[in-house]
């Protein structure tokens, strides 16, 4: 086979053919949540089922019960390199509000920026269509100069991500003969700066939890009754305040089972990129870090688990002043949860939690919202070595080993249903506006994506 020099020129060389590509799929509006935009979703698959046949894979486009999945394969030269899945989804939040993109935001622009920096704009730019076109587009590149690729690929791309994945879990168990590989590349993440790739290790999981407490079976006045009746607005306020001690740490019973102490060397990594902490507040006017004492700020947001507080009613909250004592007031309650944290413990620990502080003249009602486990990837996985080296490669930085504050349910869904370990590797940056008007991706980034697959692919196959 020809040197991987020689296929990153290839890359280079063909850029702009690529990003013809990429403005093709980005014109198709395939907004998932919507189901009026069900036949350009349908139209994207077969849009990328035509691109993945078109460098030799044998693709097909399958039904679901949401919208198509796109699953392709093609053998490579070296049979006793890892076979790997390469993940992606093709389909885009809503544009709303539609006033405030400075163009069509399907009909994508290039755009200079400061300093000579060039971005491609449209919704989907960054996540995902031109983040998985930077896998296909490695691919491409390796076949034209090789005719085949190094290893095994199959690659995966769905549309339901932005509306909830409802259809891909039936999928994976249904298919997953076809879909179970020795590791999966996934690549809707991101980098902390221009120049420095990262690779998350941990992902955060959720349970979700609505709590509403009654009392009178009316509002009351507050002048007849208050000092005598029951306010559930004071029963939740009191409730919400007990759910940390003084340090920042969740007070519910047995929240901490399965959380493990993030090995010394990546907190010393993470020490030296708290300037990325310190922004993360400043860009929202903040400066001091909440929750749990003596963590960094990302550690707080990576590695630890969370009680946050996501919505409040109660009573009067109209214009003016009434004077009541509400009939019931309620909160919803997110957890974030890391290592090996069960979802459905917590939710149980949380509602005696709540329980055992409801007065005996008040009752309460929970209502379940969603859960998803915690990912948590070796530090030590050969693969994640790999790219490490093969992304030093390409980039001015060495890659950072970092987690991630939100969840990627494809991740868990790998690990639990198909015993496959995960290597998260993306380009987008932080000012990408994903899921907000003027969507942008970096042309630099793409481009460099593109590269930065072509070396990984090369050294996962050696």
């Amino acid at each position: 086979m020809a040197n991987l020099e020689t296929v990153l020129a290839r890359a280079d060389d063909a850029i702009d053919e690529s990003l013809d590509r990429l403005r093709a799929l980005v014109r198709l509006k395939s907004i998932s949540t919507d189901s009026a935009y069900a036949p350009q979703c349908r139209e994207a698959a077969a849009w990328l089922a035509a691109t993945l046949d078109e460098i030799g894979f044998s693709t097909r486009v399958h039904d679901t019960v949401g919208h198509p999945v796109v699953l392709g394969h093609q053998d490579g030269a070296r049979q006793d390199a890892p076979h790997v899945l390469f993940y992606g989804h093709y389909d885009v939040q809503p544009v709303d509000p539609l006033e405030l993109w400075i163009g069509d935001p399907f009909e994508p622009r290039i755009e200079e920026r400061a300093e000579g920096r060039k971005v491609i704009t449209g919704r989907g730019t960054s996540d995902d269509k031109g983040q998985l076109l930077t896998f296909i587009e490695a691919c491409r590149a390796y076949k034209d100069v090789n005719g085949t690729l190094p290893c095994r690929v199959s690659i995966l791309l769905e549309g339901d991500e932005e509306s909830g994945a409802a259809s891909l879990a039936g999928f994976l168990e249904t298919h997953a003969d076809e879909v179970t590989a020795d590791l999966a590349l996934v690549c809707d993440t991101g980098m902390p700066d221009p120049e420095t790739p990262a690779i998350p290790v941990s992902l955060r999981g959720l349970a979700g939890e609505e709590i509403i407490i009654k009392a009178a079976d009316r509002d009351l006045h507050s002048g007849h009754y208050g000092g005598a009746a029951a306010n559930p607005n004071h029963v939740l306020a009191k409730i919400l305040a007990d759910l940390h001690d003084e340090n920042g740490r969740v007070t519910v019973p047995h929240f901490y089972d399965g959380v493990h102490e993030t090995p010394d060397d990546i907190k010393a990594m993470w020490r030296t990129m708290d300037m990325y902490g310190e922004a993360l507040l400043r860009d929202i006017s903040l400066s001091q870090p909440s929750g749990e004492k003596g963590r960094s700020i990302l550690e707080l947001t990576w590695a630890r688990p969370t009680a946050e507080v996501n919505g409040m009613t109660g009573g009067y909250t109209g214009r003016g002043f009434k004077t009541v004592i509400p009939a019931q007031a309620s909160a919803k309650i997110s957890f974030r949860l890391v290592g090996d944290q069960d979802p459905n413990a917590i939710r149980a620990h949380f509602r005696d939690f709540v329980r055992a502080r409801i007065p005996g003249d008040c009752s309460v009602e929970f209502i379940a919202h969603g859960t998803s486990r915690a990912v948590q990837l070796p530090y030590d996985s050969p693969a994640l070595d790999k790219a490490k080296k093969a992304l030093a490669g390409e980039w001015p930085n060495p890659a950072v080993i970092i987690g991630m504050g939100g969840s990627i349910p494809v991740v868990a869904d790998f690990q639990s249903k198909l015993d496959m370990e995960t290597l998260l590797v993306g380009f987008a940056l932080e000012d990408g506006r994903i899921h907000s008007p003027n969507e942008k991706y970096d042309l630099r980034s793409f481009h460099k994506g593109v590269r930065s697959w072509i070396r990984i692919l090369d050294a996962l196959a050696e």
